[in-house]
Protein backbone atom coordinates (compact mmCIF):
# COMPACT_ATOMS: atom_id res chain seq x y z
CA UNK A 1 0.00 0.00 0.00
CA UNK A 2 0.97 3.61 -0.54
CA UNK A 3 0.49 5.48 2.75
CA UNK A 4 0.62 9.22 3.44
CA UNK A 5 1.57 10.05 7.03
CA UNK A 6 0.92 13.56 8.32
CA UNK A 7 2.51 14.90 11.50
CA UNK A 8 -0.20 17.42 12.24
CA UNK A 9 0.54 21.14 12.48
CA UNK A 10 4.09 22.45 12.26
CA UNK A 11 7.01 23.13 14.56
CA UNK A 12 5.99 26.74 15.18
CA UNK A 13 2.20 26.57 15.04
CA UNK A 14 0.99 28.97 17.76
CA UNK A 15 -0.81 27.50 20.75
CA UNK A 16 -0.12 23.85 19.96
CA UNK A 17 1.65 23.02 23.22
CA UNK A 18 1.06 21.84 26.76
CA UNK A 19 -0.08 24.47 29.32
CA UNK A 20 3.38 24.46 30.94
CA UNK A 21 5.09 24.86 27.54
CA UNK A 22 7.19 21.72 28.01
CA UNK A 23 5.70 19.86 25.03
CA UNK A 24 5.06 21.23 21.57
CA UNK A 25 2.49 19.09 19.80
CA UNK A 26 4.58 18.82 16.63
CA UNK A 27 7.45 17.20 18.55
CA UNK A 28 5.14 14.37 19.59
CA UNK A 29 3.49 14.14 16.17
CA UNK A 30 6.74 13.98 14.19
CA UNK A 31 8.33 11.41 16.53
CA UNK A 32 5.34 9.10 16.11
CA UNK A 33 5.25 9.73 12.34
CA UNK A 34 8.92 8.75 12.01
CA UNK A 35 8.33 5.53 13.96
CA UNK A 36 5.20 4.73 11.93
CA UNK A 37 7.11 5.20 8.69
CA UNK A 38 9.97 3.01 9.85
CA UNK A 39 7.60 0.19 10.77
CA UNK A 40 5.45 0.46 7.65
CA UNK A 41 8.46 0.48 5.32
CA UNK A 42 9.73 -2.68 7.02
CA UNK A 43 6.32 -4.23 6.26
CA UNK A 44 6.81 -3.42 2.57
CA UNK A 45 4.65 -0.31 2.27
CA UNK A 46 5.52 2.87 0.38
CA UNK A 47 5.31 5.74 2.86
CA UNK A 48 5.33 9.49 2.25
CA UNK A 49 5.19 12.44 4.64
CA UNK A 50 2.90 15.39 3.97
CA UNK A 51 4.71 17.56 6.52
CA UNK A 52 8.14 19.17 6.78
CA UNK A 53 10.21 19.27 9.96
CA UNK A 54 11.27 22.90 9.61
CA UNK A 55 8.05 24.74 8.63
CA UNK A 56 4.29 24.38 8.71
CA UNK A 57 3.04 23.01 5.38
CA UNK A 58 -0.39 24.49 4.53
CA UNK A 59 -3.28 22.03 4.73
CA UNK A 60 -4.18 22.34 1.05
CA UNK A 61 -0.61 21.39 0.10
CA UNK A 62 -0.79 18.32 2.35
CA UNK A 63 -4.05 17.10 0.82
CA UNK A 64 -2.99 17.98 -2.74
CA UNK A 65 0.19 15.93 -2.28
CA UNK A 66 -1.74 12.92 -0.95
CA UNK A 67 -4.16 13.11 -3.88
CA UNK A 68 -1.39 13.63 -6.46
CA UNK A 69 0.58 10.67 -5.06
CA UNK A 70 -2.60 8.56 -5.16
CA UNK A 71 -2.10 7.40 -1.60
CA UNK A 72 -4.22 4.43 -0.51
CA UNK A 73 -4.66 5.87 3.00
CA UNK A 74 -3.94 9.13 4.81
CA UNK A 75 -3.22 9.20 8.55
CA UNK A 76 -2.79 12.49 10.42
CA UNK A 77 -1.15 12.17 13.84
CA UNK A 78 -1.97 14.59 16.68
CA UNK A 79 -1.98 15.23 20.41
CA UNK A 80 -5.19 16.75 21.73
CA UNK A 81 -5.95 19.67 24.07
CA UNK A 82 -8.99 21.17 25.79
CA UNK A 83 -8.55 24.75 26.90
CA UNK A 84 -5.26 26.27 27.99
CA UNK A 85 -4.90 24.79 31.50
CA UNK A 86 -4.46 21.29 32.84
CA UNK A 87 -7.78 19.50 33.37
CA UNK A 88 -9.31 16.03 33.65
CA UNK A 89 -10.19 15.43 29.98
CA UNK A 90 -8.23 12.43 28.70
CA UNK A 91 -8.21 9.54 26.27
CA UNK A 92 -7.77 8.77 22.60
CA UNK A 93 -10.06 9.44 19.66
CA UNK A 94 -9.98 9.02 15.92
CA UNK A 95 -11.71 11.36 13.48
CA UNK A 96 -13.18 10.78 10.04
CA UNK A 97 -14.84 13.27 7.75
CA UNK A 98 -18.60 13.70 8.10
CA UNK A 99 -20.48 10.79 6.50
CA UNK A 100 -17.37 8.62 5.94
CA UNK A 101 -17.18 6.01 3.22
CA UNK A 102 -17.23 2.40 4.54
CA UNK A 103 -13.47 1.99 3.94
CA UNK A 104 -12.72 5.13 5.96
CA UNK A 105 -14.85 3.89 8.85
CA UNK A 106 -13.09 0.50 8.71
CA UNK A 107 -9.68 2.21 8.86
CA UNK A 108 -10.76 4.44 11.76
CA UNK A 109 -12.19 1.49 13.69
CA UNK A 110 -9.11 -0.66 13.19
CA UNK A 111 -6.69 2.08 14.23
CA UNK A 112 -8.76 3.28 17.20
CA UNK A 113 -9.17 -0.27 18.58
CA UNK A 114 -5.49 -0.99 18.11
CA UNK A 115 -4.41 2.26 19.79
CA UNK A 116 -6.63 1.57 22.80
CA UNK A 117 -5.30 -1.98 23.10
CA UNK A 118 -1.66 -0.93 22.89
CA UNK A 119 -1.82 2.17 25.10
CA UNK A 120 -4.44 1.16 27.66
CA UNK A 121 -5.85 4.69 27.58
CA UNK A 122 -9.53 5.71 27.72
CA UNK A 123 -11.47 5.10 24.49
CA UNK A 124 -13.15 8.37 23.44
CA UNK A 125 -14.34 6.68 20.23
CA UNK A 126 -14.57 7.55 16.59
CA UNK A 127 -15.83 11.03 15.83
CA UNK A 128 -16.61 13.01 12.72
CA UNK A 129 -15.36 16.49 11.85
CA UNK A 130 -14.99 18.84 8.93
CA UNK A 131 -11.18 18.89 9.06
CA UNK A 132 -9.47 19.83 5.79
CA UNK A 133 -7.14 16.80 5.81
CA UNK A 134 -10.20 14.54 6.02
CA UNK A 135 -12.52 16.50 3.75
CA UNK A 136 -10.11 17.23 0.88
CA UNK A 137 -8.40 13.86 0.49
CA UNK A 138 -9.59 11.30 -2.07
CA UNK A 139 -8.69 8.18 -0.08
CA UNK A 140 -9.64 6.76 3.32
CA UNK A 141 -8.34 9.43 5.70
CA UNK A 142 -8.26 9.59 9.49
CA UNK A 143 -6.93 11.93 12.15
CA UNK A 144 -5.80 10.30 15.39
CA UNK A 145 -5.59 12.13 18.72
CA UNK A 146 -3.17 10.14 20.89
CA UNK A 147 -3.81 11.83 24.23
CA UNK A 148 -4.33 15.24 25.80
CA UNK A 149 -1.52 17.73 26.34
CA UNK A 150 -3.86 19.36 28.88
CA UNK A 151 -4.01 16.24 31.10
CA UNK A 152 -1.09 15.95 33.52
CA UNK A 153 -0.71 12.16 33.22
CA UNK A 154 -1.14 12.05 29.46
CA UNK A 155 1.26 14.92 28.76
CA UNK A 156 3.96 12.92 30.54
CA UNK A 157 3.11 9.92 28.36
CA UNK A 158 3.19 12.09 25.23
CA UNK A 159 6.74 13.18 26.15
CA UNK A 160 7.84 9.55 26.65
CA UNK A 161 9.68 7.67 23.89
CA UNK A 162 8.07 4.40 25.04
CA UNK A 163 4.54 5.81 24.70
CA UNK A 164 5.34 7.30 21.30
CA UNK A 165 6.48 3.87 20.12
CA UNK A 166 3.29 2.28 21.48
CA UNK A 167 1.21 4.83 19.57
CA UNK A 168 3.17 4.07 16.38
CA UNK A 169 2.69 0.35 16.97
CA UNK A 170 -1.04 0.83 17.41
CA UNK A 171 -1.37 2.91 14.26
CA UNK A 172 0.62 0.39 12.21
CA UNK A 173 -1.27 -2.61 13.54
CA UNK A 174 -4.55 -0.84 12.80
CA UNK A 175 -3.43 -0.16 9.23
CA UNK A 176 -2.43 -3.83 8.87
CA UNK A 177 -5.86 -4.95 10.12
CA UNK A 178 -7.53 -2.55 7.70
CA UNK A 179 -5.43 -3.85 4.81
CA UNK A 180 -6.23 -7.48 5.71
CA UNK A 181 -9.96 -6.75 5.78
CA UNK A 182 -10.06 -5.29 2.26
Amino acid sequence: MKIMIDAGHGPDTPGKRSPDGKLREFHFNVAVAEEVKKRLVLDGHIVFFSHQNDFDVPLHERTNLANRMKADVFVSIHANAVGHTFNSTNGLETFTYNHPQPATHMLASAVQQSLIQVTGRKNRGIKQADFAVLRDTHMPAILVECGFMTHKEEVELLKSAAYRKRCAQGICFGIACFEASR
